[in-house]
């Protein structure tokens, strides 16, 4: 198992609030520092090559300007029917987005980077996302409330009245941004301890947790 050296210091490279708040469950004091970069797509690229590249690219910018901290990035896309959605970039593309995605599954991809100095970690989180039959008037009220406009979709899993989806395989903290999960396992190889109630830290958060047993993985 590749492991980085012991960390002076952990920095988020990200200024979502989603992020903040499911890194903090895992215990870990941490710093901000955000990467400006661009989030283009490169080529033909896949769309699971593209989002590792962007939460790789963010980590290394962000981890030379801090040689010697822990850099952790994320990047997290939508793809349906092989096209990514990005985050929408005015009203008419954000419905558009939500009504292609109605009663459609669709996979919400996160890739999540580990850096300090030369050293890189990388993996990537896939959930299997199916959006219920919600009405047109439901898209403009949601539309309305300002919500889609940073989220990869237009939707957030956790946003409580739009409530957009009917079904999930995979998982939830991924989705919203940050599978704890697979960042607890990348960070104990970075040489940093997430704390022991991590899951249900996660549980009290999302509502479900992949490491407790007891949560269902099924219908949202």
């Amino acid at each position: 198992m590749t492991r980085i050296g012991n960390a002076t210091h952990f920095i988020l490279a990200s200024a979502s609030p989603r992020r903040r708040q499911l890194l903090a469950a895992l215990g870990i004091s941490f710093s901000i520092d955000v990467a400006d970069i661009d989030e283009s797509r490169v080529g033909d690229e896949t769309p699971a090559a593209h989002v590792q590249r962007l939460a790789a690219v963010k980590a290394r910018a962000v981890a030379a300007r801090h040689p010697r901290a822990v850099i952790l990035a994320a990047d997290t896309i939508v793809v349906h029917r092989g096209r990514i959605l990005g985050k929408p970039r005015d009203a008419g593309q954000a419905r558009a987005m939500l009504q292609s995605l109605r009663q459609s599954p669709h996979q919400a991809l996160t890739a999540v980077a580990v850096a300090r100095a030369d050293d890189l970690l990388v993996e990537l989180d896939s959930s299997t996302v199916t959006m219920r039959d919600y009405s047109d008037a439901e898209i403009e009220a949601y539309i309305a409330s300002g919500d889609p406009f940073d989220k990869a979709g237009a939707y957030a899993i956790q946003h409580p009245r739009f409530a957009p989806v009917a079904r999930l395989q995979g998982c939830y903290a991924g989705v919203m941004g940050l599978p704890l999960a697979l960042t607890a396992r990348l960070l104990t190889r970075a040489g940093l301890t997430p704390a022991p109630a991590w899951p249900q830290n996660c549980h009290a958060i999302t509502g479900r947790c992949c490491q407790l047993k007891s949560t269902p993985n099924t219908d949202h």
